[in-house]
C-alpha cells in the first residue's frame, strides 16, 4: 500500500488560504483589485475562445513569447564560460552525487548537486528546482536519486536567497539579516521592479545556465531533457518549460494555478509572478500553451492553497490546444493526497511521466528507499556560503550593473506627464464626504469622514475643526502607524497643528490590510505586487488619494485654499511628492524620516518597505530629486532624510536633523514644536 507521507516537502510562500467572501469584504481595496483582475481575464478568455486552428495557435504563441520577455526585462545575454569546479563527491554503489559550483555569469555562483548513475553510458537528464526550503538542493533529493537509479543524470541546484546562495548572510549573527530566503526574493524583486524588470529573469537565466551545465556532460544525452519541481521550483520550472526548447518533458507541482483563484488567493511572490501579467493579457496558462505539444504533467494535491480546481482551469483550457496539435495524450491532470508538497504518488507519477517521455517508456516507475544526505553533507563550498568565494557578486550588484547600462536621464516635463500617465493628478472636483462621527471638543471638532478617490475605492480620515471663524489655512497628514515615545503620532501632530487654528486632515490613503502579513523590512509587498499585476501603481494611487484629501480641503468653505500643506513621514512622503510636483495647490510639504533616493535603494541587499515606493521603471529616468525640483519655487521642509533601513543620513543644509534621535528628554519635544512652526510659516 503507497504511503502517504508527503517526504521532503516543497514549501513557497504566498498569502494564506483563498480569501472568503467575508475576507474579501473586509478588505474593500483588494475586492476592488480583484474586480480589476477578473475583467482582465474575462477579455484574455474571448481571445483564447478564437484559437480553433495551429495556425491560430501560433500567432498566439508569438504574441505570448513577446509579452513574456517584455514582462520579465528580457533575459541576461552572458554567455560566457562557466568555470565549472567538481569540489567532492558523494559514493553510492548504485550512483554518485557531484559537488558542483559554476558560474551563471561572472562572480556569480550557483551551487549544484548532480546525481549520476554510477556505470558508464549516455543517459537522459532531469533539471530539479528547489522549493522554498531554506537549504535549497538537499530538498528534491529523493527523488533526484531515484532518478538516478532509473537511469538518468539529474541536477538540483540552490536558488538565489537559499542553500549557499544566501543574499544577506551575516556572519556575525550566522543567518540571513532578511531572515529568510523568500524576504530576499521580494527584496530583490522590489529592485528589479525600480528599473522595469522583474526579477525572475535572473532565476530563469540560472536555470538556462544550469540546463548549459548539464548538457555539456558526456554522459547526457542532449535530445533528452526534462525539468521538474514543486512549489517555487514548480514555478521556475513552468518558465524554463515554457521558454526553453532543450526541455523535452515538463512536471511542475503546486504552482500551476489560474489567477481566476491565485489573485485574491494564494498569489506568490516576486519570482514567481511577474508584473504586468494580468493586463498583458495573460494567465498561467499561458506557460502550458506556449510549450505545446510538450508533454506536460500538471500535479496538484488535494489539500493544497495552489487548489486543484485552480490548477483544473488551466489543464482544462491547455487541453483544447494540445488537442489541436494531435497530442492529447502530452497532457496530463494529476492529484495527489495531503497538503502542499509532493507525496509518494506525486513522485512516482513523475517517475513514470520521464519514463514515458525520455526513456521510450522502458523502465520502473515505483519508488525505492533511498538514503538522504544533510545539507551539511551536501554542501559544496567549504564555508556554506557562495558569497565568501574569490570574486563573488550579489543580486543587487547585478541589478545596479543593469540600471547603469540602461539608466537615461529624463526631463521635468517628462515627469509631469509620466505622473499623468500614472494617473495620478486629481480632476479638482470636490468629491462627496460622508461624516460618519463627531467630537465635539473645548479647542473644536473632530470628524470622521470617508469618500471616494475614485470609482469603488473609498478612503477615510479624520478633520480637526478649529472653533474660531472665518477661512483658515489648512494641512494635510499622511497617516501612519509610526509611533513611540520620541516619534508622536500623526493623531498626535494633527491635534498640536490644529492647536495653532488651521483646519486639519489626517489622511489614510488606500490600503489593503488583509495582505499586509507585518514582517520585517518588505512592507506591504502583495499588495503592491497585485497592483502590478493588473497595470496599477499602489504609490502612484496613494498619490492620487492625497490629491483627493486637497480637493476635499479647497472645497470647503471655511478653508484658505490658497494656503494649503501637506506632511507625511516615512516611505509614504514619496507618495506625497508624487502629489506635490502634480499640483500647486499644496504650497509647502514636510517629510519626515523619509528615503532620500529611490536609486539609494539598489546599493545593498535589503531595504525597508521599499516595495511601498516603487513604480516600475522610474528609476532609470528620475529620482526623488526630481520630483522635488518638479515643485519649482515650492517649499519642503526634509527633516532626518534616511537611507533604506530607516537610519537618518548626513546630507547637507538643504535638510534639518534633530539634535538626538530617540532623546528622552523634553529636547524632542522642542524640535519638534520648531519644525511644526516652521512648517506652518
Amino acid at each position: 500500500m503507497k504511503s502517504r507521507i508527503a517526504g521532503l516537502v516543497c514549501t513557497a510562500f504566498v498569502s494564506l488560504s483563498p480569501l472568503s467572501a467575508q475576507e474579501l469584504t473586509q478588505d474593500p481595496l483588494l475586492r476592488w483589485m480583484d474586480q480589476i483582475a477578473q475583467q482582465q481575464l474575462d477579455g484574455r478568455d474571448r481571445g483564447i475562445t478564437e484559437i480553433h486552428t495551429i495556425t491560430d495557435a501560433e500567432s498566439r504563441k508569438r504574441l505570448v513569447h513577446e509579452k513574456l520577455f517584455e514582462i520579465l526585462g528580457g533575459l541576461p545575454d552572458y554567455n560566457g564560460p562557466l568555470n565549472v569546479r567538481i569540489t567532492g563527491r558523494v559514493q553510492s554503489e548504485n550512483y554518485v552525487i557531484e559537488k558542483v559550483i559554476f558560474e551563471s555569469a561572472p562572480g556569480f555562483f550557483v551551487t549544484a548537486n548532480l546525481y549520476r548513475p554510477n556505470r558508464p553510458g549516455r543517459f537522459p537528464a532531469v533539471l530539479l528546482q528547489s522549493g522554498h526550503t531554506q537549504e535549497g538542493k538537499p530538498e528534491p533529493q529523493r527523488v533526484a536519486v531515484n532518478l538516478a537509479l532509473k537511469g538518468f543524470v539529474a541536477l538540483t541546484f540552490d536558488p538565489l536567497g537559499q542553500g549557499e546562495r544566501e543574499q544577506t548572510y551575516e556572519r556575525q549573527v550566522d543567518r540571513p539579516l532578511a531572515g529568510w530566503s523568500v524576504n530576499e526574493h521580494i527584496q530583490a524583486g522590489a529592485q528589479s521592479l525600480l528599473i522595469g524588470e522583474s526579477v525572475a529573469r535572473f532565476f530563469i537565466w540560472d536555470a538556462k545556465r544550469a540546463i548549459d551545465y548539464l548538457l555539456s556532460r558526456p554522459e547526457v544525452d542532449s535530445a533528452s531533457l526534462g525539468a521538474v519541481g514543486c512549489s517555487g521550483g514548480g514555478a521556475l520550472t513552468t518558465f524554463i518549460g515554457a521558454l526553453d526548447p532543450r526541455v523535452k518533458a515538463v512536471a511542475t507541482a503546486c504552482f500551476i494555478n489560474s489567477y481566476r483563484q491565485l489573485f485574491a488567493g494564494p498569489d506568490p511572490d516576486s519570482e514567481m509572478s511577474p508584473p504586468h501579467l494580468l493586463s498583458s493579457g495573460l494567465d498561467m496558462a499561458d506557460y502550458v500553451e506556449l510549450s505545446a505539444p510538450k508533454p506536460w504533467l500538471i500535479l496538484a494535491t488535494d489539500r493544497d492553497y495552489f487548489t486543484p480546481s485552480g490548477a483544473r482551469i488551466v489543464y482544462e483550457e491547455a487541453r483544447h490546444w494540445y488537442d489541436l496539435y494531435g497530442a492529447p495524450d502530452k497532457l496530463r491532470f494529476f492529484v495527489g493526497p495531503g497538503p502542499h508538497g509532493t507525496p509518494l504518488e506525486t513522485r512516482e507519477a513523475i517517475y513514470e511521466w520521464m519514463i514515458r517521455w525520455l526513456k521510450d517508456g522502458h523502465g520502473d516507475s515505483h519508488e525505492q528507499p533511498v538514503k538522504l544526505y544533510t545539507n551539511h553533507e551536501l554542501l559544496v563550498t567549504r564555508s556554506g556560503h557562495v558569497q565568501h568565494e574569490p570574486g563573488s557578486r550579489k543580486l543587487y550588484q547585478l541589478i545596479l550593473d543593469e540600471f547603469r547600462a540602461k539608466k537615461r536621464q529624463k526631463t521635468i516635463p517628462e515627469l509631469l506627464i509620466e505622473l499623468r500617465r500614472l494617473k495620478v493628478p486629481s480632476e479638482g472636483s470636490a468629491p462627496e464626504v460622508i461624516v460618519s462621527e463627531v467630537v465635539d471638543g473645548l479647542e473644536g471638532r473632530r470628524e470622521q469622514v470617508k469618500f471616494e478617490s475614485e470609482p469603488g475605492v473609498e478612503i477615510s480620515g479624520r478633520l480637526y475643526i478649529p472653533k474660531s471663524g472665518g477661512r483658515k489655512p489648512a494641512a494635510l497628514l499622511i497617516a501612519d502607524k509610526m509611533s513611540s515615545y520620541w516619534i508622536p503620532s500623526t493623531t498626535s501632530l494633527a491635534e498640536r497643528i490644529a492647536k495653532t487654528g488651521r483646519i486639519v486632515l489626517e489622511l489614510e490613503p488606500r490600503d489593503s490590510p488583509t495582505q499586509d502579513d507585518h514582517r520585517p523590512y518588505v512592507g506591504n509587498w502583495l499588495a503592491n505586487a497585485r497592483a502590478d499585476q493588473i497595470g496599477r501603481n499602489l504609490p502612484s494611487m496613494r498619490a492620487h488619494d492625497i490629491l483627493r484629501g486637497v480637493d476635499v480641503l479647497a472645497a470647503r468653505s471655511d478653508v484658505d485654499p490658497g494656503s494649503i500643506r501637506a506632511a507625511a513621514r516615512g516611505v509614504s512622503g514619496i507618495w506625497l511628492l508624487l502629489a506635490a510636483a502634480t499640483d500647486t495647490r499644496i504650497g509647502k510639504v514636510w517629510l519626515d524620516r523619509t528615503p532620500y533616493s529611490l536609486r539609494a535603494a539598489l546599493g545593498n541587499s535589503m531595504n525597508t518597505g521599499l516595495f511601498d515606493a516603487v513604480i516600475p521603471g522610474f528609476a532609470l529616468h528620475w529620482d526623488l530629486e526630481d520630483l522635488r525640483k518638479a515643485m519649482r519655487n515650492r517649499s519642503v521642509l526634509w527633516t532626518d532624510p534616511t537611507n533604506w533601513m530607516e537610519r537618518p543620513v548626513s546630507l547637507g543644509p538643504a535638510y534639518r536633523y534633530r539634535h538626538v534621535i530617540g532623546d528622552t528628554t523634553d529636547l524632542h519635544d522642542e524640535q519638534d514644536n520648531a519644525f511644526i512652526s516652521e512648517f506652518i510659516q
